[in-house]
């Protein structure tokens, strides 16, 4: 009896550890996605102001786009370590969080040259981020999610306005405040096409657990 009760308390311990874990995961994978799609709206909206007034202040601007890079790297870094189940949209987010608070840092402090600054880290995160994409859409296709063609043609799309920023071949500040307001949208789009289609918390009952976690992603 003794042994049986022992081994019952044993078990209780492991299922109520596991399920503090998923809980934990859960919170983290909440964050970052809630945080994906808000930062991902902010990106397109801050977009569309570019596009319709590219005379807005470069100043403001920089400050803005630093802190919302700062934030964005925030949750790219809490959607790492959620671990959810196939690890598609936040796989490669560790080094890319690590990057967005770095730059959005010194498009902070920078002083001078801020728009033709600006234009260059942007273009160069969202061709990067465009690249990876393109990696996790097709990575998508393998595991068997029926939207990974939005992922793949949003991301080619973004990369094709970040490689403009990058060459610039138009030296006109309207053109270059233009080209990144595109360049923010299509990568909100992006963003937020990825974590609507790749991420997805549901809710499983089971026998032992009326709390179980699966991450579906189809």
């Amino acid at each position: 009896m003794s042994v049986f009760c022992f081994q019952r308390i044993c078990y209780f311990i492991v299922i109520k550890t596991k399920r503090g874990d998923d809980m934990s995961s859960i919170k983290l994978m909440k964050t970052a996605k809630t945080g994906y799609i808000v930062i991902s709206a902010l990106f397109c909206l801050l977009g569309i102001m570019l596009i319709a007034i590219p005379e807005f202040s470069v100043s403001v601007l920089a400050a803005v786009f630093g802190i919302m890079l700062i934030l964005f790297g925030i949750f790219k870094i809490i959607g790492y370590f959620s671990r959810d189940l196939f690890r598609l949209a936040f796989q490669y987010d560790l080094a890319l969080g690590l990057l967005l608070i770095v730059l959005g840092i010194i498009t902070i402090l920078k002083t001078d040259n801020v728009m033709a600054f600006i234009s260059i880290v942007l273009g160069i995160y969202v061709l990067a981020d465009s690249l990876l994409k393109i990696q996790i859409a097709l990575d998508a296709k393998v595991f068997g999610i029926r939207k990974w063609w939005a992922i793949l043609v949003s991301a080619i799309a973004a990369g094709i306005i970040g490689c403009l920023l990058i060459i610039r071949p138009y030296e006109g500040a309207d053109i270059l405040v233009i080209l990144s307001g595109f360049s923010l949208l299509l990568e909100g789009i992006l963003n937020l096409v990825t974590v609507l289609t790749a991420v997805k918390i549901i809710r499983k009952k089971t026998p032992e657990r009326t709390d179980e976690v699966i991450i579906d992603i189809s």
